[in-house]
């Protein structure tokens, strides 16, 4: 079996001892260690009173969020098609504690650092008869001595862009122990499978079965009531609802916003930041002042709908994109990438976005079926608020077409169903070709 560099270990243990001081000026970095510093011990304590001998147990790994969504169609499944199985579920992000926690596992909590002692731990006391990673977040400690002591280890919903920095040297060979112990992966496309067996897992492994986070969204979408309180403020009047939004994304849009009030006074804006911090709300705020825009109303303060709803809380996003009539999503503006476009998409409304959307699939899905529309950038005249302005006009005054587009954007989403079960199926075949372990 392969193991990992002294490279890699190296690298893992200079991160580690670095969080600490990075997390006094990042509070997410910050969060995250001080979750991660007590992740080991409260698995071993579930696993020491409540892991059952007699059922094999499947653990499943994802970053974030947006892995998470992904993961969670394919456990849901795997739920389904071996119930006595025991689920275990880690993530790595603090954005994805509100998913953790509603999610129908066994336990769920933070992953520790990738180092040796505590991947033994973990491993000791969970016994996992198949280790899941989501996507592309493989840690190759944890990976490589799963495999080793008998653990089968399966990618999902696997996709590597092709700019990914772990295609590069030195990620590609420090990382590429992790990928030769996969026993099986499934990818999104054609494409994926080629640069994941560049990366090191073995072609004859690598399965093409379609992307999960379709079944994940499409269902989230179909469970939300028609009377859920959060429809209300977008109805009544043409909503334009935000997602994700990171300042760049904001500039645009208040300039926006205040372009069609001009012309047309009932329309609304939901924004949806990103991070809605104290600091981050407050500088929205100001901004929102200074375009002339109405005081922004706050979500948790808010009695009905508002010209200008600013949202400060997290977890609710996907539901709130069913109230608008229209929706951007943001980080097209940024380095840290586009955010999902599937959300809004499932509920059957056009998606604008910022002009960095190559490294999304789901963006280039959306553009190429004509149910979205990518902004460029303003580098003069007209600028970013200028052109989406534009955009958003048009869909307020041709409804018909507004429509059309929305109901080509859902179409794209139900297409892509059926990847969950695909690869629940993968991960069943895992667990019944093999003994529990214990």
């Amino acid at each position: 079996m392969p193991s990992t560099s002294w490279g890699y270990r190296a690298a893992v243990r200079i991160g580690a001892g670095l969080a600490p001081a990075i997390g006094l000026v990042d509070r997410k970095v910050g969060d995250g260690h001080r979750q991660r510093r007590g992740a080991a011990a409260r698995l071993s304590a579930w696993a020491a009173g409540e892991r059952d001998a007699a059922r094999p147990l499947a653990w499943f790994h994802a970053a974030s969020v947006g892995e998470g969504l992904q993961a969670e169609s394919v456990l849901l499944e795997l739920r389904r098609l071996v119930p006595r199985c025991q689920l275990v579920y880690t993530h790595f992000s603090p954005s994805a504690e509100p998913l953790a926690r509603r999610l129908t596992v066994d336990a769920a909590d933070y992953l520790p650092y990738d180092l040796p002692e505590a991947a033994d731990l973990l491993l000791g006391a969970l016994a996992p008869d198949l280790l899941v990673f989501s996507k592309l977040d493989l840690w190759p400690e944890l990976a490589t001595r799963a495999a080793s002591g008998g653990t089968s280890v399966a990618l999902v919903a696997a996709t590597v862009s092709p700019g990914s920095g772990r295609l590069r040297w030195p990620a590609r060979a420090l990382l590429r122990a992790g990928y030769e112990a996969v026993s099986a992966a499934g990818t999104i496309a054609e494409a994926d499978a080629e640069r994941l067996a560049r990366l090191g897992v073995p072609p004859d492994r690598i399965r093409v079965l379609g992307d999960p986070r379709f079944d994940s969204v499409a269902a989230r979408v179909a469970a939300v009531p028609p009377d859920e309180p959060l429809l209300r403020f977008g109805r009544g009047a043409p909503t334009l609802v935000a997602g994700s939004t990171w300042p760049p994304d904001e500039t645009a849009l208040l300039e926006a916003f205040a372009r069609v009030r001009a012309r047309r006074p009932e329309a609304r804006l939901i924004l949806v930041p990103h991070e809605p911090t104290v600091d981050h709300l407050a500088a929205l705020d100001r901004r929102a002042a200074r375009a002339c825009l109405p005081v922004p109303a706050r979500l948790s303060t808010a009695e009905g709908p508002s010209p200008l709803l600013v949202v400060d809380r997290v977890g609710v996003l996907a539901t709130l994109y069913g109230a608008g009539t229209m929706a951007y999503v943001g980080g097209g503006f940024g380095r840290a990438g586009l955010h999902s476009v599937l959300e809004p998409a499932a509920w059957g409304v056009p998606v604008a976005f910022g002009p960095n959307w190559q490294n999304s699939r789901d963006a280039e899905l959306l553009l190429r079926g004509g149910a979205a529309e990518a902004l460029r950038r303003g580098a003069g005249s007209p600028g970013d608020g200028a052109v989406l302005a534009e955009r958003w006009e048009r869909w307020i005054a041709d409804e018909s077409s507004r429509m059309a587009q929305g109901g080509r954007a859902r179409a794209i989403v139900l297409e892509g169903l059926g990847a969950a079960r695909r690869s629940a199926e993968m991960l069943a075949g895992l667990i019944s070709s093999r003994s529990p372990r214990r």
